[in-house]
């Protein structure tokens, strides 16, 4: 686990991807990555469209590339997590969005990534996964 955070704190814009409503897939640049009572979490809005695609469909896929030539693929369960304390540990990591989100506003939610398997690879060595 801690590999995973380490690779996507190191490469801090990396591509989420949601299944829509009508089963079409949905990527997008995501950015907050934290770990929390032993799971990682990201975080976004109620009002956004991929917290609605989340919650009828937690199966999720992480893309994140390295500027050393390295690339992890990530598949998870995104459970959502209401607890005050779990949305505070995640923005208490990125002051920056503290503009746009406080942990008690009913818009923030964060998401537990669990049942994770992440797989690292180069051009140059084998992949490498990890699970948890």
């Amino acid at each position: 686990m801690d590999e995973v955070l380490e690779y996507l704190k190191k490469n801090s814009t990396y591509f989420l991807a949601t299944m829509g409503s009508e089963g079409d897939p949905h990527v997008r640049p995501f950015g907050t990555i934290a770990k929390f009572e032993g799971k990682l979490y990201i975080q976004t809005g109620k009002v956004k469209p991929v917290s609605d695609q989340m919650l009828a469909h937690p199966r999720v896929a992480i893309c994140a590339t390295g500027q050393d030539g390295t690339w992890m693929r990530l598949a998870a369960d995104a459970v959502l997590d209401d607890r005050l304390e779990a949305r505070q540990a995640v923005l208490g990591e990125y002051p920056d969005l503290q503009g746009m989100y406080a942990a008690d506003d009913g818009n923030c939610e964060v998401f537990a990534l669990e049942n994770v398997t992440a797989t690292f690879y180069s051009f140059t060595s084998e992949p490498h996964t990890v699970t948890f």
